[in-house]
């Protein structure tokens, strides 16, 4: 649930409300300040608090903020003065919250980074200027005008924010271009998205329309964008001591999430009273498939997650390295488990090591959205041996934003200690780490930093989430 707080005052207002109480959201709260009384209808009043005070007082303001936590703040009000004092008011209660301010007169309201003003003057201007004759700038202008071209905005908590777009998977659509800061970018694989920015993308228009749903939800979408559904992996020859363990692992996973389906395929099955037992498993989310093939084949494994709607690929390391499914997995942009000696259903908490500001902020929404769909604590951890962590300033500022924007909490740790140790001290963790093409070059075992990620793999104790990334380019 997101708290909504709308500072009102005047008709815009009023319809503004109006628009808000006729097309509720179940997903968000609203709460309304307005300093005049009986400017809303009763009806309205009734459905939607609203707290009779003058919003331009510090003191009453903070009565209302201190008491909720809000994802979000509008000021709409007919006085600049009161709209300038009442922003003030905001940032000296807390000064990350997103606030979208209604501008009717061209003022300047400072370089706020966490500030939208929307100009009403420019905005009737534009609306205006889309009337003209031998103006095509709509989309249903362009192409086949069906609907095969559409504009997105990416809000802030979207499970598409901070990825590279390489690592989307685009079937039968693509985003052709980005729009931020009044700026176009042509985007590459390497190319990051991030909050507010508009999406330009091509596609069909049912495909679009899936797509602007995806792109507007967050609760319940993991491992969505990179797919839907979970692919375990059993090789027989590997995991035979431990295959129904797995198996059971992965269903357990798949129940924690929303409307997911888990695929299973078997290779090597030498044991067949054991895959006997593991066909028993099958029911209406779960399907059993199985190879007799000697090798796992990337024409099947590719039409399996292209036909199965894959977003994570389950494996043991074992499995994960003798097939070289790091290469192939990246190249599908998957989400890659790692099981560990710890199940799943004992992990308590999710561990994330810092890295380069690029990676984490690819991994941040995944890693946020897996840890609330298990109910796990969320650590971002720098564990350096130096103690040098102001260097990690700016990815500890990423995650405390994005933990107010998620309304969940992400607990920052700094610490002087080898990292490796300190791991594997650790217990009921699993930890969450990027997947990049560099670190396929390297090492297939390579996932986390130049210091730690020759070793990741080697601690299977602790199950591991692969998120891929691109390398970020500069824009």
């Amino acid at each position: 649930m997101k708290n909504i707080l709308i500072l009102a005052e005047g008709a815009i207002a009023r319809k503004f409300l109006e628009w808000v109480n006729n097309a509720r959201v179940a997903e968000n709260s609203y709460h309304v300040i307005c300093a005049k009384e009986n400017l809303f209808t009763e009806k309205m009043s009734r459905s939607i608090p609203i707290c009779h005070i003058d919003p331009t007082s510090y003191s009453r303001l903070l009565g209302v903020m201190g008491d909720t936590k809000f994802s979000m703040i509008f000021i709409v009000m007919d006085s600049m003065d009161d709209a300038k004092n009442s922003l003030q008011n905001i940032r000296h209660i807390d000064n990350k919250v997103r606030v979208v301010l209604l501008d009717r007169w061209g003022a300047s309201f400072g370089g706020d980074s966490n500030l939208t003003v929307i100009d009403e003057q420019n905005l009737l201007a534009t609306h205006l200027y889309e009337h003209l004759p031998n103006v095509p700038v709509v989309a249903q202008n362009i192409g086949l005008g069906e609907g095969e071209i559409m504009e997105i905005l990416v809000p802030f908590g979207s499970s598409y924010s901070y990825r590279h777009v390489g690592s989307v998977a685009q079937r039968k659509w693509k985003i052709a271009a980005i729009y931020r800061d009044k700026k176009q970018i042509l985007p590459t694989s390497a190319t990051m998205i991030y909050p507010n920015d508009t999406l330009l993308v091509l596609g069909k228009p049912r495909v679009l329309e899936g797509v602007y749903k995806s792109v507007n939800r967050r609760l319940g979408l993991f491992p969505e964008p990179f797919g839907k559904h979970l692919y375990l992996i059993l090789d027989l020859e590997n995991d035979k001591e431990q295959a129904l363990l797995y198996l059971q692992e992965s269903i357990y996973l798949t129940n924690q999430l929303q409307n997911k389906r888990l695929i299973v395929r078997v290779i090597h099955p030498t044991s067949f009273s054991l895959l006997d037992e593991i066909k028993q498993y099958s029911g209406h989310n779960i399907s059993i498939h199985v190879s007799y093939s000697n090798n796992i084949r990337a024409d099947f494994l590719e039409y399996d997650i292209q036909n199965f709607d894959i977003g994570m690929v389950l494996n043991s390391s074992a499995t994960f390295e003798k097939y070289g499914l790091a290469t192939r997995l990246f190249i599908l942009k998957k989400v890659v488990y790692v099981f560990g000696v710890k199940p799943l259903y004992d992990i308590s908490q999710s561990i994330i090591l810092m890295t380069n500001i690029s990676e984490m902020e690819s991994i941040s929404s995944t890693a946020i959205e897996f840890s609330e769909s298990l109910n796990l604590k969320l650590q971002l951890c720098n564990f350096d041996p130096e103690g040098n962590f102001k260097t990690k300033a700016d990815i500890v500022e990423h995650y405390e934003t994005l933990s107010q924007i998620f309304n969940f909490d992400v607990e920052i740790v700094h610490e002087v200690a080898n990292p490796i140790r300190k791991l594997q001290s650790m217990e009921n963790i699993i930890l969450i780490a990027p997947f990049n093409e560099k670190s396929i070059k390297k090492s297939l075992i390579g996932f986390v930093s130049t210091r730690v990620q020759d070793y990741l793999l080697t601690l299977n104790r602790h199950p591991s989430i692969f998120v891929p990334v691109e390398i970020a380019e500069n824009i």
